[in-house]
């Protein structure tokens, strides 16, 4: 039986971090089942869902240690159980606005409250094209081990949008 490992890791931005990491886990015989890689700011931020055999999870964890500072990085890992395959039902979410501070809380507040898990949230903000103004976009994958009754929840978080001022968009798939 297999062992899993999350790794998160935080450090300056440059090239090669991906690649020196990769070949590590490559090395002592781990497999990057998932990855979530972003630059935020001038920081480079990563997090990753290592499989292995337990001497190979526990081989990385020692290297992880070694690695923090040739790499330049803040590395945290931690096992974690096989990944549940039980059927959830799953839905998209995108919000778009004006940006101003609380977005993100009022959105998952929202869904909190619903008892909806968020699988994946992505935000951003750039400029209006024409004013230059700051706008704000989310991206969320949703999933719940009940019904989301698709039209009852699309209809509530439509008029959670309306009262925010905010321009959202929730499709279950």
């Amino acid at each position: 039986m297999g062992q899993y490992l999350v790794i998160s890791a935080l450090g300056q931005d440059r090239p090669g971090i991906v690649e020196q990491l990769s070949k590590v886990i490559l090395e002592i015989g781990g497999n990057i089942m998932e990855s979530r890689m972003s630059i935020l700011g001038g920081e480079f931020a990563l997090m990753l869902l290592i499989s292995g055999k337990p001497a190979t999870i526990e081989r990385l964890q020692q290297q992880l240690t070694e690695l923090e500072q040739p790499l330049s990085l803040t590395i945290i890992s931690r096992t974690t159980q096989e990944p549940i395959e039980k059927p959830l039902q799953m839905a998209h979410v995108r919000v778009a606005a004006m940006d101003h501070p609380g977005i993100v809380h009022k959105v998952t507040e929202f869904f909190s409250q619903q008892q909806i898990n968020i699988k994946t949230l992505e935000t951003n903000t750039s400029p209006a094209p024409h004013t230059g103004s700051p706008m704000f976009s989310l991206d969320a994958e949703l999933q719940s081990p009940h019904s989301l009754k698709g039209l009852e929840l699309a209809e509530k978080f439509d008029e959670f949008c309306e009262q925010l001022g905010l321009d959202g968009e929730l499709t279950t798939l």
